[in-house]
């Protein structure tokens, strides 16, 4: 772990003596870290109820609210929280006592200090593997192993040099590009070549988001903060601390995110919905949109200071028919993929099935190659591919015509159709979602929401 990726934790310190508070907050600050001090148990319980903390120190024999008032409190409503008692009273029976009740650790009074950095650094380091393994559940979908930019076309290169150049620094990145360019592909190498490498990298699709939960994804929210919030709940940018967290289609997010993603910027500072107090992230973001943001700006659609933020470097990638030199390699390195085959044993496409690749227009760029790829290798049970192994719209040439008609059953009901009639514009376009929304005169959350519930349907058979 780099240094850059060093967790910073949020530490409440509950001791109702001033010079033990006096102390242990200024070393704890001194140690990287920010820390709240209440001063009793009753002071401790409403800054609980509105804050989330990575770890608390206790002092158990307190006044009027007792250190075991204030650990009750965190177990019901921030178990997340990691808990460390602080006794001076030498009693095994309460180290025990909490230890079985779910605290993480203990300290002795006198405390000493480097014993608070010890476990400190212990639960910073739980705590950055717990944000790893929430990114890579987000991740279950996606080719893991190092990414591959692939390509030695001129517009290629300078891609890959961008890339190079850009990746140790900490600036936003923006990736312009059609749908289906591998906009991803790009945020992920420069995550895997910056020195933020051992950090999570978190993908998040901004026009796939629902209106209502967009702020809670982001951002979080406490147990309780609205009707369904049964439990608290990390946002994106937590999960992305130490890392970088990839936007994807920003141009879909709405005016009222476009603020808060600015404020993100320029402070480094979330706030969990229900909570009062903002926290600082360390996260790199790097953007990505099919849209032109400034014609959106011009029309009042994005905002153009965010614009201004997220811009610091721009990555424009090419569409597919503008570097067909590529698509030789490509199409096999994707055959490749496939088969987990070594690259030099996937040398399978004929010369008259990739003459019919050159001859194709590619809408869907690389992502329309990859599913024509798959389709081919399944028909070839993995040997050579020939042109009757390649889907029919491409050897009827399809593509450039516009598709076939479509052919409705008498049978079918009016829900089937409108799915028919979606997944055909979905296919002449390569699966380009927002160019078949505007086809289809309806709005891009819309289709989401229209395909989510067409692959309900099929799961529940």
């Amino acid at each position: 772990m780099t240094s850059s990726t060093v967790r910073k934790l949020r530490v409440l310190l509950v001791d109702d003596e001033e010079s033990i508070r006096s102390v242990m907050g200024k070393e704890i600050k001194r140690m990287g870290h920010d820390v709240t001090l209440c001063e009793d148990g009753e002071s401790a319980l409403p800054v609980i109820e509105s804050n989330s903390f990575d770890a608390a120190i206790l002092d158990l024999r307190m006044r009027e609210v007792s250190g075991w008032d204030v650990f009750e409190k965190i177990r019901e409503v921030a178990p997340e929280t990691d808990v460390v008692i602080n006794t001076g009273h030498g009693s095994m029976d309460d180290v025990v006592r909490a230890l079985r009740d779910g605290a993480y650790d203990f300290l002795r009074k006198p405390v000493q200090l480097y014993e608070v950095a010890a476990i400190l650094g212990r639960i910073a380091e739980k705590k950055t593997l717990e944000n790893k393994t929430i990114a890579l559940e987000s991740r279950l979908k996606a080719v893991e192993g190092e990414t591959q930019l692939v390509g030695n076309s001129a517009p290629m290169s300078r891609v890959k040099t961008l890339v190079e150049k850009i990746a140790p620094t900490d600036s936003t990145v923006l990736i312009l590009g059609e749908t289906g360019t591998g906009k991803e592909l790009v945020a992920r190498r420069i995550h895997e070549v910056s020195l933020r490498a051992e950090g999570p990298f978190v993908p998040v699709n901004c026009g796939a988001l629902p209106e209502s939960l967009v702020e809670s994804e982001f951002f979080g929210h406490r147990k309780g903060a609205f009707t369904g919030a049964d439990q608290a709940r990390k946002g994106l940018f937590e999960v992305a601390n130490g890392g970088t967290l990839f936007l994807d289609e920003l141009g879909e997010l709405d005016k009222a995110m476009q603020v808060k993603l600015l404020r993100f910027l320029e402070s480094g500072e979330v706030r969990r919905l229900g909570e009062n107090e903002p926290f600082h992230v360390d996260v790199r973001v790097v953007c990505a949109t099919n849209r032109h943001l400034e014609e959106m700006v011009d029309e009042g659609k994005f905002r153009e200071d965010l614009f201004f933020r997220v811009n610091t470097f721009e990555i424009h990638l090419p569409p597919l028919r503008e570097r067909t030199g590529d698509l030789p390699l490509l199409a096999q390195h994707l055959v490749s993929r496939k088969l987990k085959r070594p690259l030099e044993q996937c040398d399978l496409i004929t010369p008259d099935a990739m003459e019919i690749l050159l001859e194709h227009d590619w809408s869907g760029n690389v992502r329309e190659l990859a599913n024509c790829m798959e389709h081919a290798v399944v028909l070839s049970g993995g040997e050579q591919i020939e042109p009757d192994h390649l889907p029919a719209s491409l050897t009827r040439g399809s593509s450039r015509s516009g598709g076939s008609p479509l052919a409705f059953s008498g049978t079918k009901t009016l829900r089937e159709i409108e799915m028919d009639v979606i997944l055909h514009v979905l296919e002449k376009h390569g699966g380009d979602k927002p160019k078949s929304a505007s086809e289809l005169g309806i709005a891009l959350k819309t289709l989401y929401n229209k395909l989510n519930q067409y692959e309900a349907r099929r799961a529940a058979g």
